[in-house]
């Protein structure tokens, strides 16, 4: 994995948790009525699509390929990423600690660093990555570190949650996280097999239709989409499905454990409902981010994808939630 999209914390050892990894949540998780948790989701019709990639600017070792037809069952997908007030909402009600909040740290990006948080730095730098910085008491609340907080950023994105905090939010939620063939199959919106989430043009008409960077990474950022950090959802325009920024903004968590070869096989466990290898040490995130540039990190393409381990988070990582289809379901 390329450290521009989010370096490992490393703060556990790495397990094979299986298929049910967070049994300890702390909270009891309250029941909900379907057409409740399908408020503010779309639903994305099933049916087979063409899933992976062999852009010519690919990653091959990220496993974005082959292409190959996936089918898939109906669905529900929030057309957002959460949010910092719903995440705080989740808080509020559950008590939940944060895994940054609880091992004291998370990682921000260096430009991002200001007067206040530089005494919190704890290392110089990311080995390879020198653009992350590891900063004593960065979490959701404090997105840059200890004198930020996140007020007036309601309707950004939550960051610096990891895999576990995304999970234990789509349970109390009534949801779940979606499979990256979810993820991917809403993502292209409808588009047969477009390199972006709108069509094959990365700025159709001089537009651009995500938060992702401009200028020279990792130095300059010249914000020509408006935004040098985390942008509010919906400030782009939606895709095919009507969701919301499923290029750049901030990575999303799946449900899968990584990795590059699993899909390859041709079963029906890998193309029907393919919900990822049983075990691994990291989970997929799609999407890309406003870090992602065409000199390092070009992820913002629909069939890009990277992990990270569980425990990890950082200030361009957040995530979105799936459910499954309910007859009752009036999403919307």
């Amino acid at each position: 994995m390329s450290s521009c999209c989010g370096p490992s914390a490393g703060r556990e050892a790495p397990a094979d948790h299986g298929a049910d990894p967070v049994p300890e949540l702390g909270f009891e998780v309250p029941h909900r009525d379907p057409r409740e948790a399908a408020r503010g989701m779309v639903a994305i019709p099933g049916g087979d699509f063409l899933m992976g990639g062999d852009d010519p600017d690919a990653f091959p070792e990220d496993g974005e390929g082959p292409v190959r037809t996936i089918q898939l069952t109906p669905y529900l997908l929030d057309a957002t990423a959460v949010t910092n007030r719903q995440f705080a909402a989740f808080v509020r009600a559950t008590g939940w600690v944060s895994d940054a909040e609880r091992f004291g740290w998370s990682f921000v990006f260096h430009l991002f660093i200001g007067p206040a948080q530089r005494r919190h730095v704890m290392d110089a730098s990311v080995p390879g990555a020198p653009w992350w910085r590891a900063v004593e008491g960065a979490s959701w609340r404090t997105p840059e570190g200890p004198g930020s907080d996140v007020t007036t950023r309601p309707q950004h994105p939550v960051v610096h949650v990891s895999w576990r905090d995304a999970y234990a939010y789509a349970r109390w939620a009534g949801k779940r996280l979606p499979t990256e063939a979810e993820w991917e199959r809403a993502a292209r919106g409808g588009l047969p097999h477009a390199t972006y989430a709108w069509g094959d043009e990365l700025t159709p008409r001089g537009r651009f239709r995500a938060n992702i960077w401009q200028g020279q990474f990792p130095r300059v950022n010249t914000a020509e989409d408006g935004h040098v950090g985390t942008a509010p959802v919906k400030s782009f325009a939606p895709n095919g499905f009507g969701l919301y920024e499923v290029a750049g903004n901030v990575w999303e968590w799946c449900q899968d454990w990584w990795s590059t070869d699993w899909h390859v096989a041709e079963s029906r466990e890998t193309r029907v409902d393919p919900a990822g290898p049983a075990t691994g040490v990291a989970r997929v995130m799609r999407g890309g981010s406003y870090l992602c540039h065409a000199s390092y990190c070009n992820r913002y393409r629909v069939a890009a994808r990277t992990s990270n381990t569980p425990d990890s988070s950082t200030g361009n990582t957040g995530f979105r939630c799936a459910a499954d289809l309910p007859a009752t379901a009036t999403p919307n």
